[in-house]
C-alpha cells in the first residue's frame, strides 16, 4: 500500500492523511452509486483519527449491514436494490482494507477480501447486462477478466471498447468507478482484469507484480480481439494509479491500442517508497550497502511494529515481502520508465491532479518525455479536483477523459 504525505485539497475530516484519502475515495464513490454519502459520513464520524483498529471495525460494520441488505433484497427477487447494495458494500469492504496493515488485525485481510470479492461477483451477475467472465491466457495459466457489453448493444455488435487497468491494491469493483461506468453510459463495451500482483491473481494464485507489463497487456488485448463485438480499430486502455507506470511501459511495445489514458502519469514507482526514508538510509541504498541497510531497517522495525507490518504488506505483491528490505527496495526500483518510452506512438492523455501525493510532478515528467504523443489534463485543487486519481471529482474526471477518448474512438 502506498502512503500519502500531501495535505488534502479540502478541509480535512481526518488529520491522518491515509485516513483522509481513504475517506475521500469512499465519499467520491457515491457519484457512481458505489457509496451513499450518509453512510460514509456516519461511518467516518465513529472513527477516532489515526485509530486503524477503529477504521477497520467501523467500515466492516457498515459493509456488513449493507451486505445483509443486499442478500435480503436478492432473496426477495429485487435485483435493482440488491445490485445497489452490493456496489456499496464492495466499496466499504475495500475501504476497510485500505489501512489494515496499520491495525492489530492484519490476519483478517483474507476474510474481508473474500467478502469484498463476493460482492464483486454478485455485481457482475446482477448488472443490467451481466458481465461475462473470461480467461486470459498468461504464461501457462490464465488471468481472470470480466467483459461488459454496452447496455444498448445487441450480442456481437461492434462498439468501442475500453480496458480499465487496475493499480497496486485497488479492488476490482473500483474499476467500475474509474472508467467502467463512464464507458457503459456512452454505449461502449468495457472490461477489466486481475493482472499479476493484483487481487485474486495475488491472493489466490500467488503471482506477483512484474515491471514489463507488455507481457500482461498484450495477452489481454489478444483475448479481446477474438471477440466479434470488439472493433480492433477502437480499443483504448485506462491505467489507474500505479498502472500510470504499467500502461506506458506496455505501450512502448504494444502499438494496437487506438488511445490510452493514465491517471496519473508515473515515471518512477520507487519514489513513493524512497521519499519517506531518512537521507542516511537512502544513501546506503544508493551505494549498494546491503548489509548496512538491512541492519538499520531491522533496527527501525524493532521499534515500530507498524512499520514492519506495512513494509511486509507492501512488499507482498512484489514477491519479496519476506526477503531483505534491501532486496525489496531494489525490486521496486525496477519499476521505472527508461529509454523505451521513445517507442510509444499511441495517443496518451495524462491526468495531472494538483496535490498529487504519491508521485508528484511525474505526470508532467511523463508528458515531457513524449512530445507530440501525450496531452496533459490538469485538475485543480480549487475545484475540488486535486489529489491522487481525483477522488472527489469523478464527474469532471470522467468527462475530461471520455471526451478525449470519443475524439479518438468515435
Amino acid at each position: 500500500m502506498i502512503h500519502s504525505t500531501a495535505k488534502p485539497a479540502i478541509e480535512p475530516t481526518f488529520g491522518h492523511d491515509d485516513f483522509q484519502f481513504g475517506f475521500e475515495a469512499a465519499l467520491g464513490a457515491s457519484y457512481r452509486n458505489g457509496a451513499d454519502v450518509g453512510e460514509v459520513l456516519a461511518t467516518a464520524a465513529r472513527i477516532k483519527d489515526g485509530d486503524a483498529d477503529a477504521w477497520l471495525r467501523e467500515w466492516t460494520a457498515t459493509a456488513g449491514a449493507v451486505w445483509a441488505a443486499a442478500r435480503a433484497a436478492e432473496e426477495a427477487g429485487r435485483r435493482v436494490s440488491a445490485l445497489a447494495h452490493y456496489r456499496r458494500a464492495a466499496t466499504y469492504y475495500a475501504t476497510a482494507l485500505y489501512t489494515i496493515a496499520a491495525s492489530s488485525e492484519l490476519e483478517r485481510r483474507p476474510e474481508i477480501w473474500q467478502r469484498q470479492r463476493a460482492c464483486w461477483e454478485r455485481i457482475v451477475d446482477l448488472s443490467p447486462v451481466p458481465g461475462e467472465r473470461i480467461a486470459i491466457p498468461y504464461e501457462g495459466t490464465t488471468l481472470p477478466g470480466w467483459f461488459f457489453r454496452a447496455p444498448d448493444a445487441a450480442p456481437g455488435e461492434r462498439r468501442p471498447t475500453v480496458v480499465v487497468n487496475n493499480g497496486s491494491d485497488g479492488a476490482t469493483s473500483q474499476m467500475w468507478l474509474h472508467g467502467g461506468a463512464a464507458a457503459s453510459e456512452r454505449g461502449w463495451h468495457w472490461m477489466t482484469f486481475d493482472g499479476p500482483g493484483q487481487q485474486s491473481t495475488l491472493f489466490d494464485a500467488g503471482i506477483p507484480f512484474r515491471p514489463d507489463w507488455e507481457a500482461v497487456l498484450t495477452p489481454v488485448l489478444d483475448t479481446l480481439l477474438t471477440r466479434p463485438e470488439v472493433d480492433p480499430a477502437r480499443v483504448a486502455v485506462i491505467g489507474v494509479s500505479q498502472a500510470g507506470y504499467w500502461v506506458p511501459r506496455a505501450l512502448a511495445f504494444e502499438h494496437r491500442f487506438a488511445a490510452a489514458v493514465v491517471d496519473p502519469g508515473v515515471v518512477d514507482v520507487a519514489t513513493s517508497w524512497l521519499d519517506p526514508l531518512p537521507g542516511a538510509l537512502r544513501k546506503e541504498l544508493e551505494q549498494g550497502k546491503q548489509a548496512q541497510f538491512d541492519r538499520n531497517m531491522h533496527l527501525g522495525e524493532l521499534f515500530s511494529a507498524a512499520t514492519r507490518a506495512t513494509l511486509s504488506f507492501r512488499g507482498e505483491p512484489y514477491g519479496v515481502e519476506q526477503e531483505s528490505r534491501y532486496a525489496l527496495y531494489r525490486t521496486v526500483a525496477r519499476y521505472r520508465l527508461g529509454d523505451e518510452v521513445a517507442r510509444i506512438d499511441t495517443p496518451l492523455l495524462i491526468t495531472d491532479p494538483e496535490g498529487e501525493q504519491f508521485w508528484p510532478g511525474q505526470s508532467r515528467q511523463l508528458h515531457d518525455l513524449l512530445p507530440g504523443v501525450a496531452e496533459l489534463a490538469p485538475f485543480a485543487a480549487a475545484d475540488g479536483a486535486g489529489r491522487h486519481c481525483e477522488p472527489l471529482a469523478s464527474a469532471a474526471r470522467d468527462a475530461r477523459i471520455f471526451d478525449w477518448l470519443e475524439e479518438r474512438l468515435g
